[in-house]
Parts: C-alpha cells; structure tokens; sequence
C-alpha cells in the first residue's frame, strides 16, 4: 500500500512541476525567394508571385521586385512582367493560353542569379460536378462532396469560387463579402493526418449562388509538394499531426515554393 501511495505522490509533483524553457533561436539571414505560379490552358494573363521567405508566421511576405522571369515552350518564350511596382506579382502582358501535353521551363534572373524549375501540363479530365445540400428548411445550403480524396493515378486540384453578391439580400451589401474560394484535392496517397485532420469552417451560401469549378491535372511532383503543404498546414494538429519538415520544391537551390503547368476543366452551376 505505501509502495502504491509513494508512486502516486511522485506522479502528483512531476505533473504541478513547471519549468519555464526559454528558446534561442538562430536567426539567419535567408535570401531565398518563394515562388508561386501556374501556368494553365486558360486564355487569360497568366500569373506568377515571387515573394521572400518569412521568418515569423505573422509577417506579411516582402514581395521580390525587378526580377526577369521567363518561361520557355518549345521554342516560344513568355516574358512576365511586373505589372504593379514593388508588388512581386508577374504578368503576361496579353491573355496567353498554355499549350496541353508540353513541357515548361521557367527562369527567373534576380541580383544577379538564376532561378530554374520545370514543369508539364497534363490533359484537363472531365470531373463530376460538386454536391451540395439544402439545410432543412431554409434557402441556406452548403457542399457535401467534392472529389475523391485518392486516386493512385489522377491526382487533381479542385478550386470553388462562389458568388452571392447578386442575390438580395446580399446585392445591397460590398460584393466581395458575398464571395469564396475554396481548395480540394485528390492525391496519389491517403495519409492518417488527413483522415483525422482538424475541423474546418463550414461554409453556407443561399440559394441562387454561381459556383464555379475548376479541376487543375496535377504531375506526380506537384501533387507530392501539395501534400507536403497540406501536412504543415490543414492536416496539422489534428489527432495524428506529423512532425515538421522542408516542404519539397522543383524549384533549383536558392528558391522555394513551386513552379507548375496545369490542363483545366471548368464546369458551372446555379443554387436551385
């Protein structure tokens, strides 16, 4: 019994016990540049954003200015430019529309050094439309299913774009409080962290909303670097968190995010 009372005391005192720990942390001077980009079959000005690498999660990224990005196909070369000073994001100057079945290589020249990454835009596939729900009586609904979470060999990005700006009451309101984008996807791969991932926020929207959905093809690599992101951001801190790690890029040294070539479908539907 004393054996059993002693045991439990120590348990007691290790548990009220604290002990504050103060972390130094290095702070280095990272040059790296983060770059975002997809090239798609859109005919639209494509779009690439080159910012610097964050060393506090709060901090707005300083966008990387007076860069020269190219990007190659075949023979061709696409020149973006910076369409707003000091905004670090890179534009066609004309709405160009990205060739299927073809590889891209992308340079960017920045202080001097060279930025390479390259890439190749699968077919755009043919999808089921999104689901969605009434919630019991009201005008209110919201999105059942999207797309599988796994597919060994279609990996695919799913980007919803809502807008209820036009249906009263909401018209009378700034119309872009009455709009949403949200992300999907299917990977190659079913992780236990995205099983048991944290609860997002459940988005509503009333009847007579304009969803648009867009499919991206993904590339095995694209579809890895997503998957990456996805285990140090929505799939973190649920019951099976994994630990933290460098999320791949196909960028060359120096620079970080990704580069990628997309093949899109687009499909349209009206809240009735």
């Amino acid at each position: 019994m004393k054996k059993y009372f002693l045991f439990i005391l120590i348990i007691i005192i290790s548990l009220s016990c604290e002990k504050q720990i103060e972390w130094h942390l290095q702070n280095e001077d990272n040059e790296l540049i983060y770059v975002d980009g997809i090239i798609t079959n859109e005919l639209k000005k494509q779009t690439i954003k080159l910012t610097g690498i964050m060393s506090d999660p709060n901090e707005e990224p300083v966008p990387v200015s007076d860069a020269v990005v190219l990007v190659m196909i075949g023979d061709s070369v696409i020149e973006f430019n910076e369409e707003v000073a000091n905004s670090g994001i890179y534009q066609t100057t004309v709405p160009v529309k990205g060739i299927i079945e073809q590889p891209y290589f992308l340079r960017i020249i920045y202080e001097g050094i060279n930025y390479t990454a390259n890439s190749f835009m699968h077919t755009g596939l043919n999808f089921f439309p999104l689901q969605y729900s009434q919630i019991n009586s009201t005008n209110k609904y919201r999105i059942n299913w999207v797309a599988p979470a796994f597919h060994p060999s279609r990996p695919a990005m799913y980007e919803i774009l809502l807008d209820w700006s036009d249906v009263p009451p909401y018209n009378t309101q700034d119309p872009e409080l009455s709009k949403a984008r949200l992300l999907y996807y299917t990977l190659p791969s079913l992780d236990v962290s995205e099983i048991f991932a944290p609860q997002l926020e459940n988005l509503v929207f009333p009847q007579g909303t304009t969803i648009i959905e867009k499919r991206y093809s993904l590339t095995p690599v694209h579809a890895e670097f997503i998957r990456e992101v996805l285990l140090e951001t929505n799939w973190n801190g649920g019951l099976f968190g994994s630990t933290s790690a460098n999320v791949p890029t196909n960028l060359s040294d120096g620079a970080a995010g990704f580069f990628g070539a997309c093949g899109v479908t687009v499909d349209t539907i009206i809240v009735q």
